[in-house]
C-alpha cells in the first residue's frame, strides 16, 4: 500500500473522452487529478484491430489542487456560485437532452424527473439526478445495467459539451441503480467480515469502474481492510485485503 489516493480506470475511444468521462464520474476538475495514460489506443486499419484508449484518472489530495490567488488582481477570476436560476437551466437543459436520447432510443410516455442532489467530497461538488419511470423498462437497463451506464456515459459526455464543464450527473431507472448500490454494499460488508476474521484476502467477481468504486468508498472507513482493483478490461476486479 503505497498509494491510497482515490483512482477511477476509464476506457473510451481516445485518450482526451477517456479523461473527460472520468472527470464526469469523479466530478471533478481538470487540476484536481492527475492522469496516467495506460493505453492511447489505435484506430486500426480501416477500423479492423482498433484498440480503445485507456487512462487512470488519480484524484489528487486537496493541499495539491492550484489555489486561487487572493491579490486584488485576480479577483475577476473567482467563480460565483451558482444561483437558483442558473440551476433550473442546468436541471431544464439535463431533461431537454434526456427526453432527446430516450425518444431516439424508442423509448417514450416516459416520467423524468430531475434534480439536484446534496454535495459531496472534498471539493463539494453537487451532483444531478435524473431518474426515469415508466412501463417495461429493462431493456433501457440492460444486462448487469450495461445499458443504462451507455446512457449515462452518453449523457455525460453531451451535458458536458453543452454546458462547457464537466457535472456529475446520476441517471436511475425504476430505483435500479439504488438496489443495486445496496447490494454491492452489503456484499462488500459481507466479504470484508470474512476477510478479517480469516486474516485471507478475498476477491469479488469483475465489476464495471462504477460498480468498483461502490466498493472502494463502502470499506474505505473500515480498519481492518483495504481494497485494491487488479485485472484488465471487463475482468477487472476488486479484491479486498486484512489490514497488517
Amino acid at each position: 500500500m503505497n498509494d491510497h489516493r482515490p483512482t477511477l480506470e476509464v476506457i473510451a475511444p481516445t485518450v482526451e473522452e477517456a479523461i473527460e468521462k472520468g472527470l464526469a464520474e469523479l466530478g471533478l476538475e481538470r487540476d484536481q487529478v492527475d492522469v496516467e495514460v495506460l493505453d492511447e489506443g489505435s484506430g486500426g486499419f480501416l477500423g479492423i484491430g482498433a484498440r480503445q484508449a485507456r487512462v487512470m484518472l488519480i484524484v489528487r489530495a486537496p493541499q495539491e489542487q492550484e489555489q486561487p490567488s487572493t491579490s486584488p488582481s485576480s479577483k475577476s477570476e473567482a467563480v460565483a456560485p451558482a444561483t437558483g436560476g442558473e440551476d433550473e437551466l442546468v436541471l431544464d437543459t439535463v431533461r431537454s437532452l434526456l427526453a432527446d436520447l430516450l425518444e431516439l432510443m424508442h423509448f417514450r410516455n416516459l416520467e423524468i424527473d430531475v434534480y439536484m442532489g446534496e454535495p459531496y467530497g472534498p471539493y463539494n461538488r453537487q451532483p444531478i439526478h435524473a431518474d426515469i419511470r415508466g412501463n417495461d423498462l429493462s431493456t433501457l437497463i440492460g444486462p448487469g445495467g450495461e445499458t443504462l451506464e451507455a446512457l449515462q456515459t452518453i449523457a455525460r459526455l453531451m451535458l458536458g459539451k453543452e454546458l462547457r464543464r464537466t457535472v456529475p450527473l446520476v441517471i436511475d431507472v425504476q430505483g435500479y441503480r439504488q438496489r443495486r448500490t445496496q447490494q454491492i454494499e452489503n456484499l462488500a460488508r459481507r466479504i470484508a467480515n470474512q476477510v478479517a476474521e480469516t486474516g485471507r484476502s478475498q476477491a469479488l467477481e469483475p465489476m464495471p469502474a462504477n460498480e468498483r468504486r461502490i466498493v472502494h468508498l463502502a470499506l474505505r472507513d473500515d480498519p481492518r481492510v483495504y481494497t485494491e482493483s487488479t485485472g484488465e478490461g471487463t475482468k477487472r476486479k476488486v479484491v479486498i485485503y486484512p489490514q497488517e
